[in-house]
């Protein structure tokens, strides 16, 4: 029944079919949070991202192995190779030790996850667990030319790297411009050139994040983790490395150059990346200090915010935009993406209302018949989520008109339109009823009387007795139930 799955890859700049190396296995690594604050907006794109596609590979049936990592060691203020590790300035500030920081953090975002319904990786490694494999990495990009020694601390030499291989293939900047964006520091540090990067930094007397090696004492630079412990766990190559738009340059670019040095060839075929969750036009992080957290949004407690929103409502909102473009945060969005998710769960919960009958009217039939194969088109252009949940919508809309018998569905039809609604609303995007919604333990149980009693009120309007019409409503209202007329019929749900 599915096409090809088409994947964009950055790296070439177009989609192309996805083709595992090692087929029906898949690799997938996903740079994870650097665990120095709590979760936010900004880290819940990515995770839910990819998260879907996830989902998506295995429910295609590949085995996939999902690897993403913590940060925990390494990452510099601005992204840079200067200045205090994130985690351990943040350890100095709270007197803790740098691990009871990563520890506490790494706690926080696995709960926001799990709020989000973000399935966990296979393997989630620490950077911190891992500095023999990134030191044995940082000795072979040695011992194959392509990095130098300066007062105990190991850069990689992008220029002589550049005239081999090429540098810049995955942002398409070019060394000139990588030069000249930071010409101002010329002459100054330990660096041949500015575009150099650290592979091992030693660390300074007030430094409390510190290793042993054969160079000095000090810590890995921020790129070798992902390098190595990608090719520790999934391999020296792999299917998929995902991330952040934002980390296309610097980090994924050196990400690259580092496999190639080390090993003589590229480690990733496919490169995804997610675009940015903007407020106001700019990146929503916590460098820039504008970002709203993800516990702020589920308790409201944010002077940002309005209302409180729900984690589901949080999900929705990312995948109601396509993974690669960006999403602009506001109060007014989010309150649509609340009603949008109300409407889509209402729709799948009204399903156990439909009444079956021994065969479909034409236009029900077609829907049904057509639904999972658009879904599946859908997903299979890129995870192209904001037009599967518009097909959902329709499903909705249809399921409104069946409720108000003005369509019939047969018992076939009527299953293969509640399996469908639910695979790709639950089980490949994710989502999931929440207290409140009308799919609720407790509504379910008031359901066959509720539509017993709008069975009597739809004879007396029928019989033009407004009266005793207004009367059921009114009577309704009272108990907790919500009525509304629509233009597909009569719907309902349990304020609660």
């Amino acid at each position: 029944m599915q096409q090809t799955l088409l994947i964009y890859n950055t790296l070439t700049r177009k989609k192309e079919p996805f083709k595992p190396l090692h087929a029906p296995n898949v690799g997938m690594y996903v740079c994870g949070p650097t665990v120095y604050g709590d979760p936010h907006l900004g880290h819940a794109r990515p995770a839910i991202t990819f998260d879907v596609v996830f989902r998506y590979l295995r429910h295609l049936g590949y085995k996939v192995r999902y690897v993403r990592n913590i940060t925990d060691v390494g990452h510099l203020e601005h992204d840079a190779d200067e200045g205090d590790d994130k985690i351990a300035k943040k350890a100095r500030l709270e007197q803790l030790e740098p691990m009871e920081v990563a520890q506490y953090y790494t706690n926080r975002y696995h709960k926001a996850m799990e709020a989000l319904n973000v399935l966990p990786p296979s393997i989630e490694p620490h950077a911190s667990g891992h500095i023999i494999e990134q030191q044995q990495l940082v000795k072979e990009i040695l011992d194959n030319g392509f990095a130098y020694e300066s007062n105990g601390s190991i850069y990689f030499d992008v220029n002589k790297y550049n005239e081999r291989y090429g540098y810049g293939i995955l942002s398409g900047r070019n060394l000139e411009n990588v030069i000249n964006a930071s010409r101002e520091l010329d002459g100054v540090g330990e660096k041949h050139n500015q575009a150099d990067f650290a592979l091992w930094k030693k660390a300074q007397p007030e430094h409390i994040m510190r290793w042993p090696s054969e160079w000095s004492d000090g810590f890995p630079g921020w790129h070798c983790e992902c390098t190595a412990m990608g090719r520790k766990y999934l391999g020296a190559h792999f299917d998929i490395h995902g991330g952040g738009m934002d980390l296309i340059f610097p980090h994924h670019e050196c990400e690259i150059a580092q496999a190639v040095a080390s090993q003589g060839d590229q480690m990733v075929k496919y490169w995804m990346h997610n675009n940015m969750i903007t407020i106001n036009g700019q990146k929503m992080g916590k460098s820039l200090g504008n970002f709203i957290t993800l516990e702020q949004f589920f308790t409201g407690d944010s002077p940002t915010l309005t209302q409180a929103f729900s984690p589901m409502t949080i999900r929705f909102f990312i995948l109601s935009a396509h993974y690669r473009g960006t999403v602009d945060f506001s109060n007014d969005a989010l309150k649509a993406s609340e009603k949008g998710l109300e409407r889509l769960l209402d729709g799948i919960a009204d399903l156990g209302r439909i009444t079956v009958g021994k065969e479909s009217d034409a236009a029900t039939h077609q829907l049904v018949t057509e639904l999972r194969q658009k879904c599946y088109d859908a997903m299979n252009d890129d995870f192209q989520t904001p037009v599967v949940i518009s097909l959902l919508f329709e499903a909705c809309h249809q399921v409104n008109i069946l409720l108000d018998h003005k369509a019939t569905i047969s018992s076939a039809d009527f299953d293969e339109l509640s399996q469908t609604m639910r695979l790709f609303a639950f089980d490949l995007l994710g989502l999931r009823p929440e207290k409140g919604n009308s799919s609720s333990a407790r509504e379910e149980a008031f359901g066959q009387v509720v539509d017993m009693v709008l069975e009597l009120r739809a004879k007396a309007k029928a019989a033009k007795d407004w009266a005793t019409s207004d009367q059921i409503r009114d009577a309704l209202s009272a108990a907790g139930f919500e009525v509304k007329d629509t233009k597909d019929g009569v719907t309902w749900k349990l304020n609660k």
